[in-house]
């Protein structure tokens, strides 16, 4: 790949490569480089811009959590050297609280995952779509993700989460590429939010095994049915969107995919958070699957459920 400094061997190399650089070897100034200064990053819980933001927050999550080890479990990309690059890494963390955004220090030892979809063109990450477990983070350290999102309300963290009127467009606009593996993922997520849960009995390997918000591993059918069921049913009227979508079929690996995506609307039913309350909610979802002889065999899906019950909360005044 030619937008790629001869160390590294292809797009997944470099991303791996460069998050071990800036986290485990503590190379945050090679976030002067390594992200533009133009660069917007969402998260659920708002957006940050420029380089001089993307250093000082990876210094405050440091602090909180020192020796974080992050495992980089896969890269599902598209692209090419002409248009750029989009990889949606998938990271498994380990580390103990020290203190910060979560409260006073625990000591506690946590494990969560956070996927980061971002454009590389040039050697440089120009534009970034990220989403933590926070919600794992909180349930490890003795709280919950709605008293977290309390918590951090009132301890002087007010403002209103990520939401379509507060985005901005960035330099990446594509949607992903058209590998059938994306196509058919996507075709689940949208049958799944039309009321079609009928869909997992008949693309889910009975076997499927599944990582969820709040860090809970599930496996087969009725786990994930209720995952998903409590999910749409806490905004049945909302509109699901999907934002963007990858298929792969690389050497060694089984055919996956990873797809974005929004759910936009009203919290007006029964389900995942409680009663409703009738909050404009705004939930981005990132999720990636393998698929096997027997359909979907691994999935995980990704939402922040602090930012969820934060939206909530501002609502209410419950905070």
């Amino acid at each position: 790949m030619k937008g790629f400094d001869a160390e590294y061997t292809d797009l997944p190399d470099y991303i791996l490569k460069c998050t071990a650089r800036i986290w485990e070897g503590r190379d945050i100034a090679a976030l002067n480089w390594h992200y533009a200064d133009s660069l917007i990053v969402r998260t659920p819980g708002g957006i940050s811009r420029g380089n001089a933001a993307g250093k000082a927050n990876t210094m405050a999550t440091l602090a909180e959590f020192p020796d974080r080890r992050l495992l980089g479990e896969d890269v599902i990309w598209c692209g090419d050297d002409e248009a750029g690059f989009l990889s949606s890494h998938r990271i498994l963390s380990t580390a103990t609280h020290r203190g910060g955004a979560f409260g006073p220090a625990t000591g506690r030892s946590v494990m969560f995952r956070t996927i980061a979809d971002t454009f590389c063109r040039n050697n440089c990450v120009q534009d970034e779509w990220l989403i933590r477990d926070n919600a794992a983070i909180a349930l490890q350290l003795g709280s919950t993700a709605r008293d977290t999102a309390r918590n951090m309300i009132s301890g002087g963290n007010p403002d209103a989460p990520l939401t379509p009127g507060t985005d901005e467009c960035g330099p990446y606009s594509g949607t992903g590429n058209d590998n059938l593996w994306g196509q058919r993922h996507s075709d689940i997520l949208c049958r799944i939010f039309s009321a079609d849960f009928g869909v997992i009995s008949r693309e889910y390997d009975r076997a499927c095994h599944v990582s969820l918000p709040g860090g809970e591993d599930v496996h087969g059918h009725p786990g994930i049915d209720r995952f998903w069921l409590g999910l749409r049913s806490a905004f049945p009227s909302a509109d699901f969107r999907i934002v963007h979508q990858i298929g792969r079929e690389d050497p060694m690996f089984s055919p996956r995919s990873a797809v974005r995506w929004t759910l936009t609307g009203r919290h007006d039913g029964w389900g995942r958070y409680g009663m409703p309350t009738g909050s404009e909610t705004h939930v981005m979802g990132v999720s990636h699957v393998e698929f096997g002889p027997r359909g979907v065999r691994r999935e995980t899906t990704l939402i922040d459920e602090v930012a969820i019950w934060k939206q909530i909360l501002l609502k209410t005044g419950d905070c």
